[in-house]
């Protein structure tokens, strides 16, 4: 997981004092962003008090002293709203095992009211897929068994597929850009879920086992994942164009119900061939899984 002081450290490295309009004079610098006393002073706090923040000894920051920080070092809204969840932070949370998630009825009707001509899918906090319908099955993951989402042991988890698994990769000719918005997205989730010790997990394993995903992580990039393009290369219907929504559920804040939509005619006949081959397709064997 990550602390205040940690992010705190990474900002400031990435902001200049060009970029706040400090001049420097041609002096040598040994950090690579601002002093801890140059941002200090732009906020209006004391440098003692920064750097206590930064060092994890001092008590939450008020709101005022979070704006004023998030501002001189440039923060988007997402990025703003993190600072605030680490801020909120105790100093050493400790991990607890979280229930189970279980997708609510509500949006399982919702789900299941699209049908099968419009691909969807119900992502859980950590990215596990709590339900889809048959075209969102065979779109994203046609090599996983259909009903391994009513198992919470068997749930795909979509940043182990993309990090772990060829098949995703290989499905997605932007992987680049999609997987940084997945790790992007985790880090957003563990400001908000500092004790889920199956979030912490999730991250721990990528980390260990993918050095893209270990690299993506040591970035610090942070991003809420909303709306998006994918571009895909399917095995079954060929090149598509995809776009992607998230649409929120207030039944379930945590979850979230991502449809997907041709974004050109071409990418619209191939996921029609899709969904009518997914009507017609067998019961999957339920034995395979990822």
């Amino acid at each position: 997981m990550e602390s205040l002081g940690v992010f705190l450290k990474s900002r400031r490295d990435q902001v200049t004092p060009a970029m706040v309009g400090l001049r420097t004079f041609g002096t040598a610098r040994r950090v690579p962003g601002l002093r801890r006393e140059e941002l200090a002073q732009l906020a209006g706090v004391s440098v003692g008090y920064y750097t206590r923040l930064e060092q994890g000894h001092a008590d939450t920051a008020s709101e005022q002293v979070l704006d004023a920080l998030a501002q001189v070092l440039q923060l988007d809204p997402v990025e703003t709203v993190h600072l605030h969840n680490l801020a909120q932070q105790p100093t050493n949370p400790g991990l607890s095992e979280p229930p189970l998630e279980e997708p609510h009825p509500r949006v399982l009707a919702l789900l299941e009211s699209l049908g099968e001509a419009m691909p969807a899918i119900v992502l859980g906090r950590r990215g596990d897929v709590l339900a889809w319908n048959r075209t969102g099955h065979a779109l994203i993951a046609e090599h996983v068994a259909f009903d391994a989402p009513q198992e919470a042991t068997r749930r795909p988890s979509v940043p182990r597929m993309f990090f772990l698994d060829p098949f995703t990769r290989d499905l997605h000719r932007n992987w680049d850009e999609l997987a940084r918005v997945h790790v992007a997205y985790l880090r957003l989730t563990a400001g908000r879920f500092p004790t889920d010790a199956r979030l912490a997990k999730l991250i721990g394993e990528l980390t260990m086992r993918s050095a893209e995903f270990a690299t993506m992580w040591a970035i610090g990039e942070v991003a809420d994942c909303t709306v998006g393009t994918m571009h895909l290369q399917h095995p079954t219907v060929g090149a598509a164009n995809v776009a992607y929504q998230v649409w929120l559920q207030p039944d379930s804040p945590d979850h979230r119900l991502e449809i997907y939509t041709p974004n050109d005619s071409s990418s619209a006949d191939a996921m029609r061939i899709l969904a009518h081959q997914s009507r017609r397709s067998p019961e999957p064997d339920s034995a395979q899984q990822h």
